[in-house]
């Protein structure tokens, strides 16, 4: 398999999400055990998180009780942390993330960031002396030979505006099969979307409801008069708008929800209904914003002194 191609094809396009403050194994993995009956197949973790161990717990559980036939039934996708972003840390740490899930491979391996932090750095703030150059082609390359280890099925990147996904691209041996970044209808990404459909990279999107709650998210999506007219025109939540916009961009899209009733609700945008040509149009007019800005990275003494220079004054 080269570049992961075939993972990405096998990739289900609605993931649940397990980012979470601080740890919880036990209602994660209720959560996740829940999901998978409920009928999600595709479930995005990260060291970061600290969630690989309920998820691995819950894939276990779904084998034993037969809700799934093997973990080949699962797309288990995690990601190498900042501090663990340097050319000899990429492989020991995604076998820990093997040892967390206790699993013999993820299906998808992604960069969180384009960041590099001192090992060990693992929670915020960071402070200037927290952050270290960050080698985008030797990270890339170790990640690329946990793909030939056959310890990642597939491998991508996340939060990478499209300079630097151009930049790996000019050196990329195996080219990222993922980007995984913020969309949602207030912050569309049709410039980043049109060149990775160029380059035959998948957009997944990350909080396609705004990540309301979180210590960054804001209600700007949620909270949006267009959305909730065409909610109601439809008889439909306003999440499920959102998330049907994004599933018809032909993005994956990773949803967050540990109430049952809601997992359902995430599920039920695929068949039986679809926006319309002016529905569209009005969704297109929102005017854009982008939410998750990766304010933490940002360091007048980091590698990205200003946010221009994190995103290339591509927000």
């Amino acid at each position: 398999m080269s570049g992961g191609k075939d993972a990405v094809f096998a990739m289900p396009r609605i993931g649940m999400g397990t980012a979470v403050q601080g740890p919880k194994p036990e209602p994660i993995r209720r959560a996740v055990l829940r999901a998978i009956e409920v009928g999600y197949r595709h479930f995005d973790t990260a060291a970061h998180y600290e969630t690989e161990a309920p998820i691995g717990a819950a894939a276990a559980d779904a084998v034993r009780s037969g809700a799934i036939a093997s973990r080949a039934d699962l797309f288990i996708t995690s990601k190498l942390w900042c501090s663990d972003a340097h050319p000899d840390r990429v492989l020991p740490a995604l076998q820990q993330t093997l040892r967390n899930l206790e699993m013999e491979y993820v299906d998808m391996f992604l960069v969180h960031w384009p960041v590099s932090l001192k090992p060990g750095r693992y929670k915020g703030p960071f402070t200037a002396d927290d952050f270290a150059p960050f080698d985008m082609r030797a990270v890339w390359e170790a990640m690329e030979e946990c793909h030939r280890l056959g310890l990642a099925k597939a491998i991508g990147v996340c939060n990478l505006s499209c300079k630097k996904l151009q930049a790996l691209l000019s050196f990329a041996t195996i080219p990222p099969a993922v980007n995984q970044v913020e969309v949602n209808p207030v912050w569309q990404q049709r410039k980043l979307r049109e060149m990775c459909r160029e380059k035959g990279i998948q957009i997944c999107a990350y909080s396609p409801l705004g990540a309301k709650g979180t210590h960054w998210g804001s209600d700007s999506v949620m909270g949006s008069g267009v959305l909730h007219d065409i909610a109601v025109s439809k008889g439909k939540t306003v999440a499920q708008v959102c998330l049907r916009w994004v599933y018809e961009q032909g993005d994956c899209l990773i949803v967050k929800s540990f109430d049952e009733a809601r997992m359902r609700e995430n599920l039920d945008i695929v068949d039986g209904w679809e926006l319309t040509e002016e529905e569209r149009r009005r969704i297109a007019g929102i005017p854009q914003q982008k939410i998750n800005r990766g304010l933490r990275f940002v360091s007048e003494h980091g590698p990205y002194k200003s946010l221009d220079e994190l995103w290339d004054g591509e927000i």
